[in-house]
């Protein structure tokens, strides 16, 4: 009979494999001594077929406290079922976590699919093989107009990409069909390499790439997204991509508050999109997902400790922020937008709106310049 210890060890590979334990220990699931108290129960622990594929995935090679693993998988096209009015209802993600390590990414909670922690996101990458047979296959059961989104939940230009060319494999799908809405998120500027096929498919479909960058800073960009390119070579990619005539532009998200949401900061945002071409600039404001807090609390409590009390009190009560903040977000972005003469991306419903929380007071460490009327400014939301 082989131990759970044994197991787990096999699932998590040579990557801090106390990180489990930890996590557990943090959500209350005390299973350390679960065979001692049942010997009878000797079935592998790992429930779900997707964590069965991620646990039996040969190793494939290593990077930078980072492994890459293949990952089988039946279909590469996801239904979207989402109360956030999502502009698309098809989604594709060549890989299953990414290597850019930003902090507030929402998208961690996916590894809990494959019984890993949050923290094993940024370690442990996953590549979908026959990803362009599989998509293929699908599109010629969609009809013509679905609008499908390509990287929704992790980059699909992972530093990996450049060897296994999951996601050009993807594009040169779609450069053998017609008629769908596709729209890229990245911030990576490994997209220059496919320009080629971007401009095939922009003749075939309606294309629009998105490149996020949260702050022009550069000191800031590499505390928020560690493993990301610049956001100047990001910009850059922006322009290369726009010149070859294909419709591109910034999302500047997520906006968190009292870090990256001053006018300042989103007016050099929008400057420099323009400047590199974009046809349009968006924003929206910071959500955080129950996996996302403990690393995202981490960041702030280590280089913005007075804003952390806020952001307890904020995002403790709801993953969203108040109406009242997003209004005055996008009154700034409609100005910046207005002022650089950026389109829009599109019209988006905002969530419902919830109630306006108490907040505490938090001061600038340098980096960037807090706005005295937003909502985690002292006095702004009473007690």
């Amino acid at each position: 009979m082989r131990s759970r210890a044994s197991l787990a060890d096999r699932r998590k590979g040579p990557l801090d494999a106390n990180l489990h334990r930890v996590y557990c220990h943090h959500k209350g699931e005390h299973m350390a001594k679960l065979e001692s108290l049942f010997p009878i129960l000797g079935a592998d622990p790992i429930t779900s077929p997707l964590a069965k594929a991620a646990a039996a995935a040969p190793l494939d090679s290593t990077g930078c406290l980072t492994e890459y693993r293949p990952l089988q998988t039946r279909s590469i096209l996801s239904k979207v079922t989402s109360r956030r009015g999502l502009p698309f209802t098809h989604a594709i993600n060549p890989y299953r976590g990414c290597e850019f390590a930003c902090r507030y990414c929402y998208a961690r909670y996916t590894h809990e699919f494959m019984e890993f922690t949050p923290e094993d996101f940024e370690r442990r990458i996953f590549f979908k093989q026959n990803a362009g047979w599989l998509l293929e296959q699908e599109l010629a059961r969609l009809k013509p107009g679905t609008e499908i989104a390509l990287g929704t939940a992790t980059d699909p230009y992972q530093p990996l990409e450049r060897r296994q060319k999951v996601t050009r494999s993807i594009l040169e799908a779609f450069a053998r069909t017609r008629g769908f809405s596709l729209g890229i998120v990245t911030k990576s500027t490994l997209i220059e390499r496919d320009i080629d096929l971007l401009m095939e498919i922009s003749r075939r479909h309606k294309l629009t790439v998105h490149f996020t960058v949260t702050t022009m800073s550069i000191r800031l960009a590499r505390l928020l997204e560690p493993r990301a390119p610049r956001p100047d070579l990001r910009i850059r990619a922006l322009a290369a991509v726009a010149n070859a005539g294909i419709r591109a532009g910034v999302l500047c998200s997520p906006l968190m508050p009292g870090i990256t949401d001053s006018r300042k900061s989103i007016d050099a945002v929008a400057r420099a999109a323009a400047q590199a071409g974009a046809h349009f600039f968006a924003a929206g404001a910071l959500f955080l997902k129950p996996c996302s807090l403990p690393t995202f609390f981490k960041f702030v409590e280590e280089h913005f400790p007075d804003l952390l009390p806020a952001y307890r009190r904020r995002y403790g009560e709801s993953a969203f922020v108040s109406a009242e903040y997003r209004k005055r977000v996008a009154d700034i972005v409609d100005s910046v937008c207005r002022e650089y003469k950026l389109g829009r991306r599109y019209a988006l419903p905002r969530p419902q709106d919830e109630p306006l929380p108490a907040a505490g007071a938090g001061v600038s460490n340098g980096l960037v310049e807090i706005q005295p009327w937003l909502p985690f400014a002292s006095g702004q939301l009473g007690s």
